[in-house]
């Protein structure tokens, strides 16, 4: 059985410091550990898994965004960023330059770790996402499909359905919820790709972000914007898949699947 976890770790110095990290895989013991925004270079933490390949792509910008992919398995090969002609720089950055898409090659599929650009509190982004970043990633997924299976994980910045958030009703307008946003994660299904936990708990309302604001977290006034997506030819292999409300670190939880081949 192949464990991957996903986890938005809010800087990965921070968990490091506060001995999360360290707790998490002593506990969970991931195959395939895919992080996001790490706001760090590799080096600048102190990651200490010699039983881990680590994989780092890193935001120009110090001190922001970035993924990583912490393995057991060696790669066959690793892509670096969203490969796309598209100009995405505006005010804000380039998402193109912030490390945000790393992908790792494995005998039977391909793994997409993915920090998916804010579309901010007022929606200024909003625009970026809907026209451009949205639809250039599904673009990448399908070409790497016409290869082998794709394994999707990572923080999208949306949640897809009612049942991905607490406050439905007052969110609508809301950054990470708006009707552009949902229908960025409704075309990727649409693509064919399942969101395994959806698949496995159809009616489970599970969150996998709260605001630091108001008790959020500890009245489980959250939202699901984490996810693992798969490849429908990977649907028969799937065993599990899970949210980690209990971990603490970060302002994000762990989800995971497992995979049997």
């Amino acid at each position: 059985m192949l464990k991957i976890y996903s986890w938005n770790v809010n800087g990965l110095r921070a968990v490091i410091r506060k001995g999360a990290l360290q707790d998490f895989i002593g506990k969970y013991e991931p195959d395939i550990l895919c992080l996001q925004e790490t706001k760090a270079k590799q080096g600048q933490a102190e990651v200490d898994l010699p039983e881990y390949e680590e994989l780092w792509n890193s935001a120009e910008r110090p001190g922001y965004a970035g993924t990583a992919i912490f393995t057991r398995i060696k790669p066959l090969s690793v892509r670096y960023g969203l490969p796309t002609e598209v100009v995405m720089a505006d005010e804000y950055g380039d998402p193109l330059t912030e490390g945000r898409v790393l992908t790792a090659e494995f005998e039977k599929f391909f793994l997409v770790d993915v920090y998916t650009p804010n579309s901010k509190n007022e929606l200024e982004r909003l625009g970026l996402r809907e026209g451009k970043w949205d639809p250039e990633f599904l673009k990448y997924l399908k070409e790497l499909e016409k290869v082998k299976p794709v394994v999707v994980c990572g923080d999208f910045n949306a949640a897809h359905e009612e049942i991905d958030i607490a406050r439905p009703q007052t969110n609508h307008h809301s950054a990470g919820f708006t009707d552009e946003e949902r229908r960025g994660i409704t075309n990727l299904v649409s693509a064919g790709l399942l969101d395994t936990f959806r698949v496995l708990h159809p009616k489970e309302v599970r969150y996998t972000w709260w605001s630091h604001w108001g008790h959020a977290r500890a009245n489980n006034v959250g939202w699901r914007i984490d996810y693992f997506f798969i490849s429908k030819s990977l649907r028969e292999n799937l065993k599990s898949a899970e949210i980690y409300e209990d971990v603490m670190g970060s302002d994000h939880c762990p989800v995971s699947i497992e995979l049997e081949f």
